[in-house]
């Protein structure tokens, strides 16, 4: 059993995709296994990877299958996985040199579930660093974890035992799976240092603003569903209600009213609202948010009927 296995999706990265395997290939952890998947790319991606897999036998493992998207490729290199932990890289980002061997050897010392560190979000022509909140608990962990798969080492076991995957043809995707990991983390860990590079493109589909967005009604009940399945809901109610509210009226919204088509920008818009008051009737006494002072909370806090409305029309004239 290899230390990690480092998974990477690719789809039609060519111009990218060297960058972030040569920083695997840098790695100072020697015992890792890098899966790459070529998700049914239609450019020159499977040629860069055969010929690094020709030369690194030793290190990469190719799998190819037809385009399902970035959770679907995830899942197939998971299931082929061998690693004590897994991690995970886009083929946009790439890793700092000691980032697996920090990360592992921090995974070792404190017999962690989960090893999170900080990261950077690259642009053309800046860097912004992203320092998350440490956490001690899971319903902190709900609260606060950053819900992205590539900052984070897993435990494989993990995954397996409680058949945690990504779900197929969704955006968003990271979001269900971090919140469905986050029951099974005893210990979670970290490293207070930028270990990966998260790259800016106004090509990708983060960037795109349509109906998919409307994805995020369906990942948040598919984590409630969860949850209520696995009789774990009742214990964590408070903190999905707060989420779910959190979603729905800050980031989620503020990627709803950029859809530039109106008819659907106005369907979704309205079915944001809807779907808040039906699944949350009083989310308003939600004591998570009744408590907390940040002006994010203030802001949720101020939303009515009526002010949802207004908001909507402000945060539409900001895009």
């Amino acid at each position: 059993m290899v230390k990690v296995s480092i998974i990477m999706p690719v789809f039609n990265a060519e111009k990218y995709i060297q960058k972030s395997i040569e920083s695997l290939l840098k790695q100072t952890l020697q015992d890792i296994e890098i899966i790459i998947v070529n998700d049914g790319s239609t450019d020159n991606s499977k040629e860069i990877i055969q010929k690094y897999e020709e030369k690194y036998k030793d290190k990469i493992k190719y799998l190819e299958k037809g385009n399902g998207g970035a959770a679907d490729a995830r899942n197939y290199a998971i299931s082929n996985a061998t690693g004590e932990y897994i991690a995970f890289l886009d083929s946009d980002d790439y890793a700092e040199p000691e980032m697996y061997e920090k990360m592992y050897n921090k995974a070792k010392e404190e017999n962690s579930s989960i090893v999170e560190c900080d990261f950077y979000w690259e642009y053309p022509h800046k860097k912004r660093l992203d320092t998350g909140i440490i956490y001690t608990n899971k319903k902190d962990m709900l609260l606060y974890a950053r819900v992205i798969p590539w900052n984070k080492l897993i435990k494989r076991s993990i995954l397996e035992t409680n058949k945690i995957l990504f779900p197929k043809g969704l955006k968003y995707e990271d979001v269900e799976f971090t919140y469905k990991l986050v029951p099974y983390c005893e210990k979670v860990s970290f490293i207070k240092e930028p270990l990966v590079h998260y790259v800016q493109r106004k090509s990708s589909v983060s960037y795109e603003f349509n109906e998919k967005t409307r994805d995020i009604f369906t990942i948040l009940d598919n984590v409630i569903d969860y949850y209520k399945s696995n009789q774990i809901y009742e214990e964590y109610k408070t903190q999905l209600e707060y989420v779910y509210t959190r979603y729905l009226l800050c980031s989620s919204l503020g990627r709803m009213v950029k859809i530039k088509d109106k008819k659907i920008r106005e369907k979704v818009l309205y079915e944001t609202w809807k779907n808040l008051n039906e699944k949350f009737p009083n989310w308003k006494q939600n004591e998570i948010l009744r408590e907390r002072k940040s002006k994010k909370d203030s802001y949720m806090r101020s939303v009515n009927k009526i002010t949802y409305q207004i908001y909507c029309k402000i945060f539409r004239l900001k895009k």
